[in-house]
């Protein structure tokens, strides 16, 4: 993270509340628009989805735009503003509210109302660097690849047992006989085999499954770091300092634990077969490659003085 101090002027300030934010905790979001409207002139706005946000965003005039609300507020904010080609001459403000909050205690915004308002008020601009790939899209914190935590697996069922199950227990319905029964068993049995999946074991749930190693070449500015032949558990990019990603792959372990592949650049490239990423809160792909790019100093975001 490349910083550039500079002291943020509260005079006029847009407070863009995000709907999330009124529903998930109305209280703070209350706090913080009195303790913003106690210490500078404020305009009040409630935009009620994504659209009405981008325009309160783009009709902001000298106003310093203040997000009340959480991660993706915040990052729908930079990517608006980088598509406008605006960032660099608009200092974002955060106070945290909602339930994804991560990404803004990591880059420094205080999660608490109060703190975070005085901030506003009272804080620093820092420039930070911000990963930028070749469809426009931003990354303000982190990449990750692939992108999704493995799906936990229902327990087994024998198919087996459950159209057993089905017939003993059709039995109380009645007591029909000869092909009237048949008809109705192979009925029951017929609806049991699309309703239960066949399970090829019978060991217990524990909760712990893995992803699929992943087959992708990693490139940083034009170097191989890890080919197709060698499978990965895992790829994290972040931005990192004075214009600079940190790159690690995490090799698929066979015996021995593998140790992890670092390097750092400006530019890193992905490919290989369809793969998705989760670039800070947000899943995109399926993709086939992707670059990303360091913008040094991009963007400009309030924190409280060191």
């Amino acid at each position: 993270m490349a910083e550039v101090a500079t002291f943020a002027t509260s005079d006029q300030l847009l407070i863009v509340i995000d709907p999330a934010a009124r529903r998930t905790d109305a209280e703070s979001v209350r706090i913080a628009k009195d303790v913003l409207s106690a210490g500078a002139a404020t305009k009040v706005c409630l935009p009620e989805g994504p659209e009405e946000f981008a325009r309160v965003l783009a009709r902001r005039g000298s106003r310093r735009p203040v997000v009340v609300g959480d991660d993706r507020a915040l990052m729908r904010a930079v990517s608006l503003l980088h598509r406008q080609r605006e960032l660099a001459g608009c200092a974002l403000s955060m106070v945290p509210v909602g339930g994804g909050l991560s990404l803004a205690g990591a880059l420094g915004v205080p999660t608490g109302a109060v703190a975070a308002a005085r901030a506003v008020l009272d804080g620093v601009v820092r420039r930070m660097d911000l990963l930028v790939d070749d469809s426009d899209g931003v990354v303000l914190g982190a990449l990750r690849i692939p992108s999704l935590p493995p799906m936990r697996e229902a327990p087994p069922v024998d198919q087996e047992d459950a159209v057993t199950a089905s017939s003993s227990s059709g039995s109380g319905f009645g007591s029909g006989s000869g092909s009237g029964h048949a008809s109705w068993l192979r009925t029951c049995q017929s609806l049991v085999r699309t309703l239960v999946p066949v399970r090829p074991s019978r060991e217990p749930l524990t909760g712990v499954t893995r992803l699929a190693p992943a087959r992708l070449r990693v490139e940083v500015d034009g170097v191989t770091l890890v080919d197709l032949d060698q499978p990965v558990e895992g790829i994290s990019v972040t931005p990192g300092a004075s214009g600079f990603a940190e790159v690690e792959v995490r090799p698929v372990s066979v015996g021995a634990e593998a140790s992890p592949l670092s390097a750092r650049g400006r530019t890193v490239t992905v490919s290989g077969a369809d793969f998705r990423y989760r670039a800070d809160a947000v899943v995109s792909g399926p993709v086939r490659t992707r670059t990303w790019v360091v913008r040094e100093g991009a963007w400009g975001l309030t924190l409280p003085v060191a």
